[in-house]
């Protein structure tokens, strides 16, 4: 057998403010295990939702806060799944919102399309003329003859 330890500083403890109003302290294991069960028979490594674990972690201490609302960390964790993979979103997704209905789904689906459509458009706008391939006229032929 071998041993290894993993030292992390201690920090303060972080509570979060659950929908009910109760109040928790923030378990990375927890939230490993939820993003686990929205990944399940997806191709995402267990590193990358280590990897979401520890942004989220560190994006809500980063507040400054000793207590995070629920709410918070769902978002977090709803905007790194939605860049790794759309199945995963839509079930942690549907766990959070608790989708009560088709149409809460449909509308979740729709809000995504969208983000994804004007997140594309973004992208788009950000290629300078310089970066556009220059267009090539056709040997012998003037721009204006096609």
């Amino acid at each position: 057998f071998r041993f290894t330890t993993f030292e992390r500083i201690e920090q303060t403890p972080l509570l979060v403010i659950k929908k009910n109003g109760t109040r928790e302290e923030f378990s990375r294991e927890k939230l490993l295990r939820g993003l686990i069960r929205s990944c399940e028979k997806r191709p995402i490594a267990l590193e990358q939702l280590e990897t979401v674990v520890n942004e989220v972690e560190a994006e809500i201490r980063a507040l400054g806060e000793n207590e995070v609302s629920s709410i918070v960390i769902g978002e977090y964790v709803m905007d790194k799944l939605a860049k790794i993979d759309d199945v995963a979103y839509i079930r942690f997704a549907s766990v959070y919102r608790q989708f009560s209905d088709r149409k809460t789904f449909l509308d979740e689906l729709k809000n995504m399309e969208k983000k994804k459509a004007e997140q594309a458009a973004a992208e788009a706008s950000d290629i300078q003329p310089s970066d556009a391939p220059p267009h090539e006229a056709a040997p012998g032929k003037e721009d204006n003859e096609q």
